[in-house]
């Protein structure tokens, strides 16, 4: 919370409330961050506004589907290369905002000397509807600027080729994969990011939007076990019996005399 405060101070200031002032309320929310394993990897704290339909006009984002990001996994494995991932911490107060907004003090932690004041974002905050368009554009330019290009189709992934290399970049809201075929490239990247934003370099890709990946010699295998175990345990069928197939063994199976007959051996 206390790391999340300090965000939070540093890119809003607090201001007294101008006429007819209209700020947003303020709450916390907090969340357990699992592995593949279900383990806790990490804790979060956020501090979120509770905005009521003012003060934004534009709000759409590009989001990475899930196609992409196995199309992503596949390119990895032809060219060979291990996906390493990052997340951004707090990355939603990254973007600029464009509007003027106010916000009320965190619950709990008022100024004692200056209770009347809000905070004045000068740039975007979590649940505001405007924050992960804000937050796009910035990653977005960042990228441009570095010399990515950005894909024709897929607007949240990015390419670089710098002398017969190749670094890719995949962006999920905070949540970023990228790899290339150089490590070089790779690492000068993972310094970049570090330098412009708070980062928590989280070491190579093993779990992404429920699924478990892991990347070895001989290729790349995604499964959903963990999916597979929280639906089973979601519905208390964690202590079935397996099986191999979905059907039962004691249907009795008749012969299609009107169906065409079938060559075994083509199979």
């Amino acid at each position: 919370m206390y790391e999340e405060l300090e965000n939070f101070e540093r890119n809003h200031d607090l201001v007294e409330p101008p006429p007819n002032c209209r700020p947003i309320g303020t709450k916390w929310v907090f969340k357990n961050k699992q592995g593949e394993n279900g383990m806790v990897v990490r804790n979060k704290a956020r501090l979120v506004g509770q905005q009521r339909g003012i003060d934004y006009e534009e709000t759409f984002a590009p989001v990475a589907h899930l196609e992409a990001i196995r199309i992503l996994l596949a390119f990895a494995a032809s060219k060979g290369f291990k996906l390493q991932q990052m997340d951004v911490k707090s990355a939603f107060l990254n973007g600029f905002i464009e509007e003027e907004v106010y916000v009320r003090q965190p619950p709990s932690f008022e100024s004692a000397k200056f209770l009347d004041r809000v905070y004045k974002l000068r740039k975007t905050f979590y649940s505001l509807k405007q924050a992960l368009r804000a937050w796009y554009a910035r990653f977005k330019s960042f990228l441009l600027n570095f010399r990515f290009v950005m894909g024709l189709v897929d607007k949240t992934s990015f390419l670089l080729s710098r002398g017969g290399d190749t670094l890719i970049v995949q962006i999920y809201v905070d949540d970023i994969i990228f790899g290339g075929s150089s490590h070089a490239l790779v690492s000068s990247f993972a310094e970049q990011m570090s330098k412009k934003f708070e980062m928590s370099l989280m070491g190579e890709l093993q779990f992404f939007l429920g699924l478990q990946i892991k990347q070895g010699l001989e290729g790349t295998v995604v499964h959903q076990a963990k999916y597979t175990r929280d639906i089973l345990k979601k519905f208390n069928m964690g202590d079935s019996k397996p099986m191999t197939t979905p059907m039962s063994t004691n249907t009795a199976l008749d012969t299609d005399e009107d169906g065409d007959a079938v060559d075994q051996k083509k199979f």
